[in-house]
């Protein structure tokens, strides 16, 4: 437990998706002031004559695969890519560009597929290849840090997913490395910023959530939450490479670890907008509006992810199926008073659940519970029990939905 658990401060701490984003917004340009106490390096002091990180022309370039990328549309975003890589074979952001756009085909399926590991990784570790390269050139190539701490973090996050805790660890701590020494280039770029940002705040997160941990973080930086959060929205605002990745990141801690479902509502919904065929930010904006209680949002986004799902969009697969039919069946349970549709929407959810093995999940017992409920109002208790017996069996021992389901088990055995 404790070797997973040091696992997890690791990739907290330096998994750096540096995703190629600049933020829609064309009412305003922020220009950005450096000051001289807070940056290690003044910018005038490094070379960044070749950089492609920093250059205009290629973020201008860059911006259609980005917006491609996000909004699925990969076959798009992989041409671009394809184009840089050819003019820039021995640079690792093409690659890691490249590796980018095969992650986010894996993130709407929690990580589970895994058609996409070997491609993964072999553009990762052509990243590492490349930046160390850059960096054993020239020490002061901090793009080169940037890069390498990135690309080494997604695949040590992979790594631990499929539980290869070896490779893990030595990734994350290599990505923390580079990711420190990156730091020097902070005035430089809000790109820098953003791993920063998520030192800053893990550290802290997880000494408090985790404190068996404690003793561990003893060995790494030594961070502020609250600085951390503002600065991932520092990032978001400035940010070309990294706003998109620090709006994601923002939407996550505010409604998962911040418990601020209200703040997560308007990132979450950003997202979406911007990006209406990316089925996570989709599903994401779809559990923000349930959590606030914005019904009505949070019907209309549910259907279009079942229809996208039912045409075989990518990234809209079983567990985007299963958070949508939850809250379709919610919201007729509960708005429509329609208990036969919320029961088709129940069925459909617990289907998806079992297609996925994820029957320890909230939205699976919780269907099964209110089937049970809709078949003892019908004085079936034949059914009734055999949605029962699923809360029993999964459910936490300490819930309330487990101890429902036991009392009605136990006053009915010989049903």
């Amino acid at each position: 437990m404790i070797l997973r658990l040091y696992f997890i401060l690791l990739l907290a701490l330096v998994t750096l998706r540096a995703q190629a984003q600049q933020v829609a917004d064309t009412t305003h340009t922020v220009i950005r002031t450096i000051e001289v106490g807070n940056v290690d390096v003044l910018p005038s002091a490094i070379d960044t004559k070749g950089w492609l990180l920093t250059d205009t022309d290629i973020q201008t370039e860059l911006e259609g695969a980005v917006q491609n990328l996000y909004n699925f549309k990969f076959d798009k975003a992989e041409k671009q890519f394809r184009s840089l890589r050819r003019r820039y074979p021995h640079h690792p952001m093409p690659y890691f560009l490249l590796g980018l756009s095969t992650w986010w085909k894996i993130i709407p399926t929690n990580l589970q597929t895994k058609q996409y590991d070997k491609i993964f990784y072999a553009y990762m570790d052509t990243a590492v290849i490349n930046g160390e390269k850059l960096y054993e050139a020239d020490h002061q190539n901090y793009e080169a840090c940037f890069f390498l701490a990135a690309a080494y973090g997604f695949a040590a996050h992979l790594h631990g997913e499929r539980r290869d805790m070896a490779k893990a660890v030595v990734g994350g701590k290599r990505a923390l490395e580079y990711l420190n020494k990156s730091q020097e280039a902070n005035g430089l770029s809000p790109e820098f910023l953003f791993g920063q940002a998520l030192v800053n705040y893990y550290a802290v997160w997880i000494g408090d959530t985790y404190p068996l941990l404690k003793p561990v973080l003893f060995f790494f930086p030594r961070g502020n939450r609250e600085l951390g959060v503002q600065q991932l929205k520092t990032v978001a605002e400035t940010g070309f490479y990294t706003g998109l990745e620090a709006r994601y990141f923002l939407m996550k801690i505010l409604m998962n670890e911040e418990n601020k479902p209200a703040e997560s509502l308007p990132v979450s919904r950003y997202l979406a907008t911007n990006f209406p065929d990316n089925a996570y930010f989709q599903r994401f904006y779809a559990l923000s509006c349930f959590n606030t209680r914005n019904f009505r949002e949070c019907e209309r986004v549910s259907r279009e992810i079942l229809d996208k799902l039912n045409r075989g969009m990518p990234g809209y697969e079983a567990i985007s199926g299963r958070y949508a039919t939850y809250y379709l069946g919610w919201v007729m349970q509960n708005r429509y008073k329609d208990l036969e549709k919320a029961a088709e929407y129940y069925q459909r959810c617990i289907v998806f659940a079992e297609s996925t093995g994820e029957t320890n999940s909230f939205y699976y017992l919780d269907a099964n519970l209110n089937l049970a409920n809709f078949a003892v109002q019908n004085g079936d208790v034949k059914n009734a029990m055999r949605y029962y017996r699923v809360v029993n069996d999964k459910a936490e021992r300490k819930s309330e939905m487990y101890q429902e389901a036991r009392a009605f088990l136990s006053n009915n055995k010989r049903s």
